[in-house]
């Protein structure tokens, strides 16, 4: 195919060969299928600010650090350097979630490089050397169910251990290979320590695999992984081999109303962003 203007400093700096075709197109980012020597890769080519869709972006920022007092203001004032600074956080969060989570353990692409707003990637592939299928592609047994949401309960885990929430995990952002699920698209990724919403999201990203494993193990449904760990790292007690038993008793403490209400609005965009995203999975079929 033509090589697109963004990815052609890439092939001739020859880091890419060759882009054999484009995988898909999402809110944030193209992604490509190329040719790095001997090995097949994706290149993910993110978007510009004005042209990505990602809502609230600036909610998933809040807590990155930024190096210094003057970068802050320009962040801030929305100066040109500012927006360039804003953008290049942006896509760096991507690398280091994906760097971060890879050294815990966590199933994430491989990664090979960020250059110009380009992120070359290991092409994660079924038994047959396919793309991989997304896990809102996929049925199971109820005891696959069963034991796939336990091991993505353990790698939400291991995310949370070092400090790190994905913000948009669903079955869209989720790939499954021989081997199990494989988790992706981490630029909105969230500190779980510095972001006022980060609770919210978590919960979210923990119910969201909950409804969709539940599917198939209707058992999972009445699980509370979600609120289990979020104590255990609000005590200071989650660990990587921490046990987790998907069961929480709640303190009988006063609701904080305007969380639930927050959680309530983010669950319905979330239901409205899931019913287009299958309308979008539907159109290019």
């Amino acid at each position: 195919m033509k090589i697109p203007k963004r990815l052609q400093p890439l092939v001739e700096d020859g880091l890419i060969d060759d882009v054999l075709s484009r995988l898909m197109s999402g809110k944030e980012a193209d992604i490509f299928v190329v040719r790095c020597g001997e090995h097949i890769r994706c290149a993910k080519v993110y978007k510009d600010a004005a042209k990505r869709s990602f809502k609230k972006a600036a909610q998933y920022q809040e807590g990155r650090k930024v190096r210094g007092g003057r970068q802050a203001r320009a962040m801030e004032k929305r100066s040109s350097y500012g927006r360039q600074l804003e953008e290049k956080i942006w896509q760096n969060a991507e690398v280091d979630a994906l760097s971060a989570l890879a050294h815990a353990n966590v199933r994430v692409p491989n990664t090979f490089g960020c250059v110009d707003g380009v992120l070359l990637m290991e092409l994660v592939t079924d038994a047959e050397g396919d793309v991989a299928p997304r896990l809102g592609e996929v049925t199971m047994s109820e005891q696959q169910a069963m034991e796939d949401h336990a091991l993505m309960m353990h790698y939400i885990k291991l995310m949370l251990c070092v400090g790190i929430i994905h913000g948009d995990l669903s079955e869209f952002n989720v790939l499954v290979d021989e081997q199990g699920p494989v988790i992706i698209d981490l630029p909105q990724a969230v500190n779980a320590a510095a972001n006022n919403s980060a609770q919210a999201m978590f919960a979210r990203d923990v119910n969201n695999m909950r409804r969709y494993y539940g599917e198939f193990a209707p058992a999972l449904l009445h699980t509370q992984y979600a609120k289990e760990m979020w104590a255990l790292f609000e005590e200071g007690n989650l660990t990587p081999n921490s046990t987790l038993t998907g069961e929480f008793e709640d303190s009988g403490d006063n609701a904080d109303v305007d969380s639930v209400l927050e959680e309530i609005q983010a669950a319905m965009e979330e239901e409205q962003e899931r019913r287009e995203r299958i309308r979008e999975a539907a159109e290019d079929a």
